[in-house]
């Protein structure tokens, strides 16, 4: 006759309280960065958020699984461009969203981009107003 002992049920229980220890502590980590976030917007913004910009805000991470730190980063991008505007910062997310950016480099490569095109372009078109204030007439030449 022999006797033996399971420690299974104690390895189990162990298993599931670390288990439910990390899931507590990545929510409290959520909750931080969600706090920082929305204080992080009014320290931008220069003013208490509203209660439809926190609804907006909350959208943005339940509804649209936007990440604490892409939000910012289109704070970020959306006070780079001086448009601080909870519209802009949504076509951003959107934008983001519709060109797959998932991570904070990709977005800022993607704004990169954007400012450099923007930047192109506006150079362009201020040459072609320098050009056009110019005389025409070849005084040397007497050509137009």
């Amino acid at each position: 006759m022999s006797e033996a002992y399971s420690l299974f049920p104690l390895y189990e229980k162990l298993a599931v309280f670390l288990l439910n220890e990390t899931i507590d502590e990545k929510k409290k980590n959520m909750e931080n960065e969600e706090g920082r976030l929305f204080q992080r917007f009014e320290e931008e913004f220069g003013r208490p958020i509203t209660p439809m910009e926190l609804e907006m805000i909350s959208m943005w991470l339940d509804e649209d699984k936007h990440s604490p730190m892409m939000i910012e980063a289109a704070l970020r991008e959306a006070v780079i461009s001086a448009k601080l505007s909870f519209r802009y910062i949504d076509r951003i997310l959107r934008d983001w969203k519709k060109n797959g950016i998932r991570t904070l480099e990709e977005a800022k490569e993607h704004g990169e981009r954007i400012r450099n095109r923007r930047l192109r372009s506006y150079e362009s078109k201020n040459e072609q107003r320098k050009r056009m204030q110019q005389p025409q007439y070849d005084w040397l030449r007497g050509t137009d």
